[in-house]
């Protein structure tokens, strides 16, 4: 992957409807660069997909919590996020370090429908226990982080040579 690859990249987490000819005049090579380029990167697993963003409240799922998952000492973690995954409330789940295995992002129409959740994240086997942080306002979210793809190849992948 090499620089212009990362610029394209930054132009489609901008904006994922770019076109390749607006994407091109971007990054300064022909439309059909932009489309094999992006379909190398397709095929590699670098871009692993596109999708609409849209406002959770419009939608009514008025409610936001980021919820930590403690597991019990036998648990399996895999099993444990296997299980998280099947909740459809469970928009996000990060492995996390610290006392908590997981922490998800849950999101609902109403605290008596995160109450609700929160009582079936609880019977889920493994889990020992949770804490439940219940979102106020969201300043920003989803945001594309493009800084890293700005950085030189090696040291954006870590010092390992692309």
């Amino acid at each position: 992957m090499d620089q212009l690859d990362r610029k394209i990249i930054a132009a489609l987490r901008d904006n994922g409807r770019a076109t390749y000819a607006e994407i091109a005049r971007t990054v300064g090579l022909s439309p059909s660069s932009v489309h094999e380029r992006v379909g190398k990167l397709e095929a590699a697993g670098v871009i692993t997909g596109y999708h609409a963003m849209v406002d959770p409240r419009s939608v009514g799922l008025g409610v936001t919590a980021l919820v930590g998952i403690q597991p019990t000492d036998t648990a399996s973690d895999d099993e444990v996020a296997v299980a998280l995954g099947e909740l459809p409330e469970v928009e996000s789940c990060y492995a996390v370090a610290g006392d908590e295995a997981f922490v998800v992002k849950v999101r609902v129409r109403t605290v008596d429908e995160l109450e609700r959740t929160i009582g079936r994240l609880r019977r889920i086997d493994g889990v020992a226990r949770t804490r439940t942080t219940v979102v106020l306002s969201t300043r920003f979210e989803g945001r594309p982080n493009n800084r890293a793809l700005d950085l030189p190849e090696d040291t954006a992948t870590g010092g390992v040579a692309s």
